[in-house]
């Protein structure tokens, strides 16, 4: 069994804000020329005017993936600020209302409105995509099925979305209460063959109605355009460390998976019903309330969960020379997710006396920061 090159490609959506209200704004043509300019297909504009999309190149290993997303970020936020304007990348944005935003006035776009009506208008949320390389359908195939267990600690690690329309809504990440709304979301059914994921995404596609599996926007997928399998449940970072972390995490939990499957291995395949409760659980706590471990038959810290992935994919980590990315999932879990701070951001914004308004343009001023660390 030929090892799979493991190649990476990470998408990221971010939301145009104004510098001085913090208020979002619709991306200038202008601005998106300038970006197309310089990035060429690795920029594009996204469903709402307010957002822009990225993606890297097909990256050999996480230092390729650091300098192009270093090189998207940098290109997308200089070319903003000549329009008073600053991405930010959180999967919500604190104070907006979806009902003031229009969408792209494009063909994939309007057909989207058209289709899906008042459920897609709500759809002012950023998400982020990581590729992972593989080279073979049936692996693909075999790999989403156990990959599965493991989305929930991705979502939990990835959270920053706890704002909505203003609101304090609870959970870590709103973002997927709002995208779970539109159809063939959530986890991904468990296809035990290449052959039987076919057939079933066929059958819709032969009575027309989706065009092709981009119209399937589950938590993972078998990527249509590209040999990857495609992780999409996390919400977008702020922080272009943690995004790599992310990315890189996927990575290694791919190649560990593959690596049980090369010795007649597998990871133990548990119901969705199960794995939905641990998804909710990411959603709602992040990583302040642990996850159920279904083996021990317990729920475990955050922490302790960490640990063991750490030993699992350390190996793989070593092979892939993403070690540094790996430990610093430690540190997301020390310090909280995004979420946690935005929180720690508008209540010190509240001690100090701010109005619920200012607190949460606090909040928006902070995301902007983050976006440019490391820039």
């Amino acid at each position: 069994m030929s090892e799979p090159d493991f190649t990476l490609g990470i998408e990221e959506e971010y939301l145009l804000v104004d510098l001085d209200s913090m208020a979002l704004a619709e991306a200038p043509e202008g601005l998106m020329e300038a970006c197309a300019a310089e990035l060429e297909n690795q920029v594009s504009p996204e469903f709402l005017q307010c957002q822009i999309e990225i993606g890297t190149k097909v990256c050999a290993d996480i230092a390729a993936a650091r300098e192009d997303l270093k090189r998207l970020r940098s290109t997308v936020a200089r070319h903003a600020k000549t329009y008073n304007l600053a991405p930010i990348a959180a999967s919500c944005h604190p104070l907006a209302d979806w009902k003031n935003q229009h969408h792209t006035d494009k063909d994939r776009y309007n057909a989207l409105s058209r289709d899906l009506g008042g459920v897609v208008r709500r759809m002012l949320i950023c998400g982020m995509h990581v590729h992972v390389g593989l080279n073979d359908d049936t692996l693909r195939a075999d790999l989403m099925r156990q990959l599965s267990y493991f989305l929930p600690h991705l979502l939990a690690l990835s959270t920053s979305s706890p704002f909505w329309q203003g609101q304090d809504t609870g959970l870590a990440s709103y973002r997927l209460t709002v995208f779970d709304n539109l159809p063939r979301t959530g986890l991904p059914p468990q296809f035990e063959t290449w052959q039987e994921y076919r057939r079933s995404v066929d059958s819709l596609i032969d009575v027309g109605v989706i065009e092709d599996t981009t119209k399937i926007w589950w938590d993972l997928r078998p990527s249509d355009r590209f040999p990857t399998l495609e992780t999409r449940i996390m919400d977008v970072q702020p922080l272009m460390e943690d995004a790599l972390t992310l990315a890189a995490i996927n990575q290694c939990l791919l190649r560990m998976l593959w690596r049980l499957r090369k010795g007649n291995l597998r990871w133990r395949i548990y119901d969705r019903f199960l794995i939905g409760e641990n998804r909710w659980r990411a959603q709602r706590y992040g990583v302040s309330a642990g996850l159920i471990d279904f083996g021990r038959g317990e729920i475990v810290s955050f922490e302790d969960l960490m640990n063991e992935l750490m030993e699992m994919i350390g190996e793989d980590a070593g092979v892939l020379c993403c070690l540094p990315e790996i430990e610093n999932a430690k540190h997301i879990v020390a310090r909280g997710t995004s979420s946690t701070r935005q929180r720690a951001v508008a209540e010190a914004a509240h001690a100090a006396g701010a109005s619920h308004e200012e607190q949460m343009r606090a909040v928006v001023g902070h995301l902007i920061e983050e976006f440019h660390d490391g820039l």
